[in-house]
């Protein structure tokens, strides 16, 4: 069964950054297409990012893309995601998931796995 636990989230000013990391267990990494969606209060969750197993390929939502980078370390069986110049509209609840198929299953928001969320928040 795969496990998905994120962490590094918390409070930030706007403008400033924040990293999130996403650790999977009970199976192997590198056979899973990643990504993280987020859901803020009372709006439905949302695509983010979303990498390949190799990290060669990558897909953004135009919301993000300039400001957050998504990677991934197969040695160390984690996902990142960099996020720059946050803004107030980037609070929520970011998810990870995990899918054995392709980015394509997950930017349709219906991977094998999810995590259970961690807050970022951005005050103005």
């Amino acid at each position: 069964q795969v496990q998905l636990v994120e962490s590094g989230g918390g409070l930030v000013q706007a403008g400033n950054s924040l990293r999130l990391s996403c650790a999977l267990s009970g199976r192997t990494f590198w056979h899973y297409a990643m990504g993280w969606f987020r859901q803020a209060p009372g709006k439905e969750r949302e695509f983010v990012a979303a990498i390949d197993w190799s990290g060669g390929n990558t897909r953004y939502a135009d919301s993000v893309k300039g400001r957050f980078t998504i990677s991934r370390d197969n040695a160390k069986n984690t996902m990142f995601l960099q996020m720059n110049s946050l803004k107030p509209e980037d609070t929520a609840v970011y998810y990870c998931a995990a899918d054995q198929s392709s980015t394509r299953t997950i930017i349709d928001g219906t991977p094998d796995y999810w995590g259970q969320g961690t807050q970022v928040t951005v005050s103005s």
